[in-house]
């Protein structure tokens, strides 16, 4: 197992959970990912201009950062969004166990 530093969690956000389900999915049938969680917010945002208000889902993906880029891929090809949110953010600490849990999933 590699240091904390080794992991990360990417964020997405969809209009549905259709597609939020789709890209988790995907996501953990190609071992891109750990876990994905999906909750529901309210998204505030400017757009064309405008400011904008959409009801979303988050996706809040567990993975290892050397699959960070296939992880983005993924989201591309499933996403329906002309400019998906894709952030990667980095797990600066975690429990071992969690960490070694991630290592197990993922390829």
């Amino acid at each position: 197992m590699a240091d904390a530093s080794s992991y990360c969690v990417v964020i997405t956000t969809t209009a549905t959970r259709e597609d939020a389900e789709a890209i988790a999915r995907h996501l953990l049938a190609e071992k891109l990912a750990a876990c994905v969680q999906v909750s529901a917010i309210e998204s505030f945002y400017t757009w064309n201009h405008e400011i904008a208000r959409e009801n979303e889902l988050v996706l809040y993906i567990k993975t290892r950062t050397n699959l960070y880029e296939k992880v983005e891929e993924a989201i591309r090809a499933h996403h329906k969004y002309e400019v998906p949110e894709i952030i990667q953010l980095p797990i600066m600490a975690g429990a071992p166990s969690y960490l070694k849990w991630i290592d197990e999933a993922t390829e």
